[in-house]
């Protein structure tokens, strides 16, 4: 997504993706973890809402980047963990 246009097919992939990773994602810490899920679930309605209602897919590509951000800050942070193994903590 390099370019000055987001497509829609890039935005499907993206959710195709974080929704793959989002079925195998583990709560790791039970204080914090149902929030971060909660919040990645969020932004992934978000995007949905952006790229469908409003045909707005620069919003629909923040939404879905704030996603993965908040996937991947939480695995980092042990909050999560995923058998993604970009996601894996070394």
């Amino acid at each position: 997504m390099g370019r000055d246009r987001v497509t829609r097919e890039e935005l499907e992939t993206s959710l195709t993706r974080i929704g793959a990773v989002l079925s195998g994602i583990r709560v790791l810490d039970d204080e914090r973890g149902p929030g971060y899920l909660k919040n990645v679930r969020a932004y992934v309605t978000d995007t949905r809402y952006f790229m469908e209602k409003k045909e707005d897919l620069v919003l629909a590509f923040e939404a879905v980047t704030w996603a993965w951000a908040w996937v991947e800050i939480g695995c980092d942070l042990g909050v999560l963990a995923s058998d993604e193994p970009r996601l894996q903590k070394f």
